[in-house]
């Protein structure tokens, strides 16, 4: 069976040039591995910082990652994006012209024959009115094709701006929001069966049995930290990896 690999956080678009360009180099080779071992790339999230697109336009500063993306497709490798907090509308180009099956909210999906649960980890908590707000605000059609509207520097100059204003929401307190994706996965276990629990955004790496001993949560960490996580699932198992 051919392996699935998974990454999340990785915030291309944050950091200084010098932690792009290594961001860029270590996404090169996992592209790479991925293409000559076959399978499915899954991104669980906030894999650019910040994200705007134009009919006409894509920007530039993601253009290294974008021939990733296309470079796998050309070698048969299925990927599929789902939205976070940051790269919050992902638009047409990734569905048509890249081929890439974008994903809004958790989705249950079948891999190998295991039942995963995946989502980016944003958004889970109902009682986060103020984030709630943001997210009709940012997904809106009518925002987007106003925005899209605007001269292109102005307008990803207020998308970094929003993305800002979703880091400042979530807070620092990345042990907290881990503690709360862990026991939301565990109170989604008793009513709902699912092997993995897959999901990002805490930044805290983790794999762990969840309370009911049979399915797994996994949080796949982040590569603003100068390490570089993913996760590979095989033959029924789910392992976190590093590159280095």
């Amino acid at each position: 069976m051919s392996k699935s690999f998974f990454v999340s956080d990785i915030h291309f678009g944050l950091q200084s040039e010098e932690a792009e360009n290594r961001k860029i180099e270590r996404f090169t080779e996992l592209a790479g591995m991925i293409s000559r071992e076959g399978g499915s790339l899954y991104m669980v999230g906030d894999i650019l910082d910040y994200w705007m697109e134009f009919r006409h336009v894509i920007p530039k500063y993601f253009n290294p990652f974008l021939c990733q993306l296309r470079e796998m497709g050309r070698h048969g490798v299925g990927i599929h994006y789902f939205a976070g907090n940051h790269d919050f509308w992902l638009g047409n180009y990734f569905s048509e012209t890249l081929g890439i099956r974008t994903w809004y909210g958790a989705q249950e999906q079948v891999i190998g024959g295991k039942h995963f649960y995946i989502t980016h980890g944003d958004g889970l908590d109902r009682k986060d009115i103020g984030y709630r707000l943001f997210v009709f605000f940012v997904r809106n059609r009518f925002n987007l094709a106003l925005l899209s509207t605007i001269q292109p520097d102005m307008a990803i100059g207020l998308m970094r701006t929003l993305s800002r204003m979703s880091r400042k929401h979530g807070g620092s307190n990345m042990h907290n929001e881990a503690d709360f994706l862990f026991q939301y996965a565990d109170s989604l276990a008793e009513n709902k069966v699912f092997d993995f629990f897959v999901c990002g955004h805490s930044h805290m790496k983790s794999h762990k049995k969840l309370s009911n001993g049979r399915g797994d949560y996994v949080n796949l960490g982040t590569w603003i930290d100068g390490e570089y996580p993913y996760g590979v699932y095989e033959n029924g198992r789910f392992s976190l990896q590093q590159l280095h």
